[in-house]
Order: C-alpha cells, then sequence, then structure tokens
C-alpha cells in the first residue's frame, strides 16, 4: 500500500517535522508513506477574488501534476464530510480491500485548493470547521492514517 500526501508549501518549523518523522517511521510497517511538496504561489496579504483564483489556480496545477489516474484521492477540505477516527480506520480498511493500494491526500496552500483539485478528489475531508495551518494539518493527517492503521490492527494506541 502507497500513502502520499501533496502538499502546498514547504515545511521550514523544526517540531512539525520531527512528529511527522516520528508517524512516517511508525507507519513503514504499514505502508510506503510519503510527502511530496510543491511550491506555494508567492502574494500579497490583500488579494482581490481574481487573485486568490490565480493563486489557487496555480498551486491547484502544480498538484494536479503529482496524482496519477490510479490514486484514491482524499482532498482536505473545511466542507468535507467529517468522520470519526474509526469510521477513517474503515474506510482506508473498505479501500484496500476493494482494490486501491494507492491513497492521495492533498492539503491545499492558506487559501485553499482550486476547484479542479476537489473535482478530481475522489472524497472531500474534514477535520471540523477549524482554520488550521496546513503545516499543522500535515501533523494532524499523518498521525490520524497512523492511528486509523492501529484501529485496524485492533491495537491499543487508539485507546
Amino acid at each position: 500500500m502507497n500513502i502520499k500526501f501533496v502538499v502546498v508549501g514547504k515545511l521550514k518549523e523544526k517540531y512539525f517535522k520531527q512528529g511527522i518523522a516520528e508517524y512516517a517511521k511508525r507507519l513503514s510497517r504499514f505502508c510506503k508513506f510519503s510527502i511530496v511538496e510543491v511550491p506555494d504561489e508567492k502574494a500579497p496579504e490583500s488579494l482581490s477574488q481574481a487573485q486568490m483564483d490565480q493563486v489557487m489556480q496555480a498551486e491547484g496545477d502544480r498538484i494536479l501534476e503529482k496524482i496519477k489516474d490510479r490514486e484514491y484521492v482524499f482532498a482536505l477540505a473545511i466542507l468535507g464530510k467529517e468522520r470519526s477516527s474509526e469510521e477513517f480506520a474503515k474506510e482506508i480498511k473498505d479501500l484496500t480491500t476493494y482494490g486501491h493500494s494507492d491513497l492521495t491526500f492533498v492539503i491545499g496552500g492558506s487559501l485553499g485548493l482550486a476547484p479542479e483539485v476537489l473535482k478530481r478528489a475522489n472524497t472531500q475531508i474534514s477535520f471540523g470547521r477549524f482554520t488550521l495551518p496546513h503545516q499543522l494539518m500535515r501533523l494532524v493527517l499523518t498521525e490520524q492514517v497512523y492511528r486509523a492503521f492501529m484501529i485496524n490492527e485492533g491495537s491499543p494506541y487508539h485507546k
């Protein structure tokens, strides 16, 4: 099984890198895990709607270049479907049971994801209506993917 994150921007904070590295190491017994970073689009603080659309379009094009046709794509979107950890674990288990061995998770930049990326996604997932920095979401998502594998294994980690 392959788990890939396609994310916008570079991770700079050492503490996030360390946390992700720890969960990536733990995940290695279950899957091949990778993170693909695409450059974020440089933009001034205050943007018109047209400028925001251009930024999301440029980032979206970069994201879509990193996704293959056979990949099952989860787009992280504030309006996506919220799942419990158990529901998420079952979804991953069911996907692998029915032949999806390449799961890709997409985390957009500060403006979100382009409509084309959301359209390409097989499903949208939300971690609630909070706005969280995308760097933090990488860590949270990595932990939740690990938790899903531990739930599916019947491990006490989840308790």
